[in-house]
């Protein structure tokens, strides 16, 4: 058994359109000890919706608890430890709020459950499969 964090991508979709996840990772999810749900995920879905590019943001974050709630998961605050380990990566990648998941996912001994090839290829963090 393994415990997740979501990208915030994952997030939206779980919320949204769930088949956008493949099938494989919801299984895994659905089979997880834990699913974590980043704060950091939640000031992203603010800052995008506040900015214009996420347009229906605001709904996913009035359900943030029924989310959590429904995902058996809890919800992970940044500390920190979370912040400066962002900050020292050394990684060319230049997005915030990925550095904030992958810093929280290898501090926290989690796995990060995304997407992102950005992410995927950082030798430092341990991904779901994707495909």
């Amino acid at each position: 058994m393994s415990s997740f964090l979501l990208d915030t991508h994952v997030i939206l979709w779980l919320a949204t359109d769930p088949s956008r996840v493949p099938v494989r990772v919801r299984r895994s999810l659905s089979a997880a000890e834990n699913i974590v749900l980043s704060a950091a995920s939640a000031y992203e879905i603010a800052q995008k919706t506040r900015s214009g590019r996420l347009p229906h943001g605001d709904r996913v974050l009035d359900r943030w608890d029924d989310l959590v709630n429904a995902l058996l998961g809890s919800e992970l605050p940044l500390t920190t430890r979370h912040m400066r380990t962002a900050g020292e990566l050394a990684w060319d990648h230049r997005d915030p709020f990925d550095r904030m998941l992958v810093a929280q996912a290898r501090l926290e001994g989690l796995t990060l459950a995304t997407e992102d090839e950005r992410i995927r290829d950082y030798s430092g963090v341990t991904c779901a499969e994707w495909s």
